[in-house]
């Protein structure tokens, strides 16, 4: 049996858009990533930075993505020019209720980790 293609769309930080049919499953991080779009994902993924950081274009479609956890939620308090429909795109996996979602890459990224805040304080 085939997999489920679903359609995304990026808008570049320079405003253009790019549409790509991906699976069910599939998170926007690696999407991104393997469409060549510029998209850093510092910590690989694991959601311990904000630099994968994207804006939902759609309220709509964004309420139907999955409550962001406690661990992303920290991480999204750093991120640059975060709005009320951010997410982080290593945490938004693709499904059929997102078919058609339309996210914006931010104009920068911070590449602040969560290993940057732990452990001992520098002098």
């Amino acid at each position: 049996m085939a997999r489920c293609r679903r359609k995304v769309s990026f808008i570049d930080k320079e405003g253009h858009e790019h549409t790509f049919e991906v699976a069910d499953g599939d998170n926007l991080l690696d999407i991104a990533q393997s469409e060549d779009l510029e998209m850093e994902g510092a910590c690989g993924g694991s959601c311990a930075c904000s630099t994968c950081h994207v804006i939902v274009e759609q309220s709509t479609m964004y309420d139907k993505i999955p409550e962001p956890d406690d661990d992303e939620n920290d991480m999204l308090d750093l991120a640059f020019g975060l709005t009320e429909t951010s997410r982080l795109g290593c945490q938004v996996k693709m499904s059929k209720d997102l078919d058609g979602l339309r996210v914006r890459l931010p104009s920068m990224t911070r590449n602040l980790q969560a290993s940057d805040f732990s452990g001992s304080k520098k002098s």
